[in-house]
C-alpha cells in the first residue's frame, strides 16, 4: 500500500495526539510493505531497506536490540493483553464452573514467557480494564493469581464434564497467539481433558469462530486472541465483556447482570461513580468469566534511529513522523 501526501490538506495548528490534534504530514510518500517472514523483516531493517517494523516478532527482539542504527521501543501508549475466549453455548464452557476451572489453569508468567520472554514486554494482570488505566482494578482476582490444577479438576467435575471434545483454535501465523495457544493445550491436557488442537491460519480461525454449531458439527470450544488496550479499557468499549447472548462477540455469553452494570456505567454522573461501577463489573466478570485474561503485553516496535517524532497510538500513524 502506498500513501502520498495531499498537498491541498490544511492541518490544525496544534500538536498531534493519537488520532486527534494537528495531522502535519512531513513525508511525501509512505510505502507499507507486507513481509510475513520474521527473518526477512529484521534483515530488511538492519540493511536500511525498511524504516519501521510494526508488531516486531518476539524472536527478533534480541537480534535487533544489538543492531546498529535500529531502535527497539514502545509506540502504543496503552498495553494490550492476551485472552482465552471460551464458547458459552456448548459444553463444557457453557457452565461457569468449567470457565472458572479454565482460569485456574492459567499461570500468566508462563504465558508471557512463552510469548515474549523478556520481562520488558509483559506484566501479570487480572483486570478486565487494563492495569494502570483509569478503570484498571484487579479486585476479586486473588484466587486466580496462583495456578491450581487440583481445584480446577474439582470444578470441572461439578460442572458435569463427561469427556466432551474440546476444540482449541490456534492461528499459527500469529506468533504471540500461537505461543499462548501451545501453553493452553499443555494446560488442558494436564487436566486430562479430551482436547483437539486445530492449527490454522488467522483467516481460518476468524471464519470458524463465527460458527455456533457444536464441536462435532464444525464448531469450537475456545480460541486465543489479543485485545487492544485502548478499546477495552472501559466498560463502554470492552466488547468482549458484553453479556448480550446472540448479539455478543464470538463466544456469545449471556449475562443480564453484566449488561445492567454496563448500562449503569453509561448513566453514572461522574468519574468516581464510573470507577465504582467498573469495579462491580470486574467482580461480576470474575464470577462468570466471559474471557480469561492471560496478562498484559507491551508490543515492541523497531524503527531506524533517524526516524523521529513517531505518534503514540495503538497502530502506525504517519503524520508528524520525519527523518532526524
Amino acid at each position: 500500500m502506498v500513501y502520498e501526501k495531499n498537498p491541498d490538506y490544511v492541518p490544525r495548528l496544534e500538536a498531534a495526539n493519537g488520532l486527534a490534534g494537528g495531522k502535519v504530514v512531513k513525508l511525501d510518500r509512505v510505502e507499507w510493505i507486507v513481509l510475513p517472514d520474521p527473518f526477512t523483516k529484521s534483515s530488511a531493517i538492519k540493511r536500511g531497506e525498511v524504516d519501521m517494523i510494526d508488531q516486531l516478532p518476539q524472536d527478533q527482539i534480541t537480534i535487533l536490540d544489538q543492531a546498529p542504527g535500529v531502535v527497539v521501543g514502545r509506540v502504543p501508549p496503552v498495553d494490550s493483553f492476551g485472552i482465552i475466549r471460551p464458547n458459552h453455548l456448548h459444553p463444557p464452557f457453557n457452565h461457569p464452573k468449567a470457565r472458572q476451572a479454565l482460569a485456574l489453569t492459567v499461570d500468566q508468567r508462563e504465558y508471557a514467557s512463552a510469548a515474549f520472554g523478556d520481562k520488558r514486554w509483559w506484566r501479570e494482570c487480572w483486570s478486565f480494564f487494563v492495569c494502570g488505566s483509569v478503570n484498571g482494578t484487579e479486585a476479586g482476582s486473588e484466587s486466580y493469581h496462583q495456578q491450581d490444577l487440583a481445584h480446577a479438576k474439582e470444578l470441572l467435575a461439578e460442572a458435569g464434564y463427561k469427556g466432551e471434545k474440546i476444540i482449541l483454535l490456534d492461528a499459527v501465523d500469529q506468533p504471540l497467539i500461537h505461543a499462548e495457544a501451545l501453553v493452553t493445550v499443555d494446560m488442558l491436557k494436564k487436566l486430562d481433558l479430551n482436547v483437539e488442537y486445530v492449527a490454522a491460519d488467522w483467516g481460518t480461525v476468524v471464519t470458524r469462530r463465527t460458527s455456533q454449531n457444536p464441536t462435532d458439527k464444525g464448531g469450537w470450544s475456545a480460541f486465543i486472541t489479543a485485545l487492544d488496550g485502548v478499546t477495552v479499557s472501559n466498560p463502554g468499549g470492552n466488547f468482549a465483556l458484553r453479556g448480550s447472548g446472540q448479539k455478543a462477540w464470538f463466544g456469545w455469553p449471556t449475562d443480564e447482570k453484566l449488561e445492567e452494570l454496563r448500562d449503569a456505567w453509561f448513566d453514572a454522573p461522574d468519574l468516581a461513580s464510573q470507577k465504582a461501577l467498573a469495579e462491580q463489573i470486574q467482580l461480576r466478570g470474575l464470577e462468570t468469566l466471559p474471557y480469561i485474561p492471560l496478562g498484559q503485553m507491551f508490543q515492541p516496535t523497531a524503527f531506524r534511529s533517524d526516524i523521529k517524532d513517531i505518534v503514540k497510538a495503538m497502530f502506525p500513524l504517519f503524520w508528524g513522523v520525519h527523518r532526524g
